[in-house]
């Protein structure tokens, strides 16, 4: 059986009664849509959609639908637990920055946030460079055209802004509630007569409750959607802290590589921010973290420096076999020796106040979708940092959901239904759980 298969009928063999509760749905509906319910009652406010988050992936969720002409007239609301707050563009760099790739870049032009973006600030990176500490070997990658972005580097703070900024302006479709989240969440009864237990009753900690046809959880990877509607996961410790801090560079440069060296205790990245700034991204154990965000910043930079440059743990063995292997290439595909191997830029100084750690671990669901509910980013699935893809899959998330979305909107499913669920979602549950499990 193929994983996409597999993936599919593991989700579907957990549903209680599968045959009954269709053929119930199938009576009371004829396969039609679902009245969506209006109560006069003040304590329930029924949607179309709620999305719990407000981070990044929620909020462009909440841009993708309600930028879109086909969810016109349909109420989405968006849940951020933390207040309003008003943004101001720092003359330092942020210590929080993700590397968005070009699909992500694709989205945010969809509904004009990229715009936003590039109105503040971004670095373009045009090539990457990965190798080791115990041999010579490296890779590289580069668009065709080498003067072509292969992805940017973006402090978080700034893509959220853009998207918050271009969310007000389709208020009046996306109503956003700050200081608000989800307590308790209660899913729909399959097998009831009652229209409004239908719907996904979401308590909030204000004492309000909402109902809603879908619920999309983007709360991060402790997500209390997740855990409040039962969705196993798959947890792993990494035994390991990422370090991150705002570099200075030795001398400006055009400054357009990210680099990346693998080391025995985990990888660092250097991700460039301006021409004379970097970001780094240190994935070690606890106490070598701990150690590097306590000690003095001239002793960090060395410790920077050296785990870039120093070759003390070169391992003969696996320089002899690279050796090797370069010499097969090469009478194999003679002339093909690839690209020379550049060297990383030297740090001088790190910004005062910008080292951070936390801690790294794996946390996937086992799937993304059940009747009325979706997951997206880290509430789906929270991997490890090396690859830079974390936000970029719940990016992706996004795009897919917002098309499996619209296909339910065009063939007139209600959102979040039984039968729209197993025609629409059972797809993104496999495109999705597929990427997700790195």
């Amino acid at each position: 059986m193929s994983a996409s298969k597999l993936l599919t009928y593991s989700f579907v063999k957990t549903l209680p009664d599968r045959t009954s509760w269709l053929r119930k749905l199938r009576n009371r509906h004829g396969f039609t849509t679902r009245m969506f319910v209006r109560s006069m009652c003040s304590s329930v406010e029924p949607r179309h959609v709620v999305i719990s988050g407000g981070g990044m992936v929620g909020t462009a969720m909440a841009c993708s639908l309600g930028f879109n002409p086909m969810f016109e007239g349909k109420s989405i609301t968006l849940l951020e637990a933390a207040p309003k707050k008003k943004f101001e563009l720092s003359e330092m760099y942020k210590n929080r920055v993700s590397t968005v790739n070009l699909s992500t870049v694709s989205l945010f032009n969809s509904f004009g946030a990229w715009d936003k973006v590039l109105q503040m600030r971004c670095q373009p990176v045009k090539r990457m460079q990965i190798w080791e500490s115990c041999s010579d070997s490296f890779l590289t990658f580069n668009q065709p055209d080498l003067s072509d972005e292969l992805a940017f580097v973006v402090e978080n703070d700034v893509l959220l802004e853009a998207l918050r900024t271009k969310l007000e302006e389709v208020s009046e479709r996306v109503e956003v509630l700050y200081e608000t989240k989800a307590t308790k969440i209660e899913l729909p009864e399959p097998s009831t007569d009652s229209a409004l237990k239908s719907l996904v009753s979401i308590t909030l900690n204000n004492g309000k409750v909402l109902h809603t046809n879908l619920l999309i959880g983007a709360d991060g990877s402790n997500s209390v959607v997740r855990k409040s509607c039962n969705f196993p996961s798959v947890k792993w410790d990494y035994n390991q802290a990422g370090v991150v801090a705002t570099l200075s560079l030795s001398e400006p440069t055009e400054n357009n590589v990210a680099w990346q060296r693998f080391l025995p205790s985990g990888p660092i990245a250097i991700l460039p921010l301006s021409k004379k700034e970097s970001s780094l991204v240190w994935s070690t154990s606890h106490e070598h973290a701990k150690e590097l965000v306590s000690m003095d910043a001239d002793t960090f930079v060395d410790a920077v420096n050296n785990a870039l440059w120093h070759d003390d743990k070169k391992d003969q063995l696996a320089l002899t076999f690279g050796n090797f292997m370069e010499n097969f290439l090469q009478k194999l595909v003679p002339g093909g020796g690839g690209s020379l191997r550049q060297m990383p830029p030297t740090i001088s100084n790190v910004d005062e106040g910008s080292r951070a750690l936390f801690p790294l671990a794996l946390n996937v669901a086992s799937y993304f979708v059940r009747q009325g509910v979706a997951l997206i980013g880290d509430a789906a699935h929270r991997i490890h940092p090396l690859a830079g893809q974390g936000v970029n899959l719940g990016f992706a998330d996004v795009t897919c959901l917002s098309d499996k979305l619209l296909e339910a909107v065009n063939q007139g499913s209600d959102l979040g239904t039984f039968v729209s669920f197993f025609l629409i979602f059972c797809s993104f549950i496999v495109i999705r759980c597929k990427h997700g499990l790195v």
